[in-house]
């Protein structure tokens, strides 16, 4: 398995951007960091970490064709902004190229920027460390979400979708569905463990 994480390393090296491939290198660190504090499989998050941006650095139109040839479906939100397509063509590409059959791991790449409602905790640790990694330092409540994050993972993803959505508002940005409907689900629930504490 380690044999595997190194040869994924020096691929992935090889199709990022310096900036790109240290970002992945701090969720994949970030990832296993969660993982232990979470009781997840190590191996599953830093390979899911590793890869979550593998498609990340190729041109819109790339993404669009490739998604296309490979009949990945394409939403209407994901055509105007072709950029969020690489979750969807990272976890194809995952399997294809890097030859990870792990239904988990693709599974955690492919919602890790727009998350969904009831996300597995692998889900939920690539999605959080992408925020979080420690070379990230523009998004907003970044000391309390990391904080959260090992504390009340739920409620970290809770965090990050609301302030994703409200940065997005403000930038008139394209709101995805998806990301819409996963911040129902989890300030819902965050809403409902909050009362049943009291």
């Amino acid at each position: 398995m380690q044999e595997n994480t190194i040869y994924i390393r020096k691929k992935i090296k090889k199709k990022l951007d310096e900036q790109r491939y240290e970002h992945t290198l701090g969720v994949a660190f970030t990832a296993m960091s969660l993982a232990m504090k979470y009781d997840v499989d190590l191996y599953e998050a830093e390979v899911a970490g590793l890869l979550h941006d593998c498609a990340k650095c190729l041109p819109d139109e790339i993404k669009l064709r490739k998604c296309e040839k490979y009949g990945i479906p394409i939403s209407d939100t994901e055509r105007k902004n072709p950029s969020l397509l690489h979750s969807k063509l990272g976890a194809y590409l995952a399997n294809d190229k890097y030859g990870v059959d792990n239904k988990a791991i693709c599974s955690a790449i492919m919602y890790h920027t727009t998350g969904r409602p009831d996300m597995t905790m692998l889900e939920k640790i690539i999605f959080v460390a992408d925020y979080i990694e420690p070379r990230r330092n523009k998004a907003p409540n970044l000391s309390v979400v990391r904080k959260l994050a090992f504390e009340d993972i739920d409620q970290a993803v809770c965090q990050i979708m609301s302030d994703t959505l409200v940065y997005l508002k403000k930038k008139r940005a394209i709101l995805d569905e998806q990301t819409v409907r996963a911040y129902e689900f989890y300030s819902q629930n965050h809403t409902a463990a909050l009362l049943n504490q009291e």
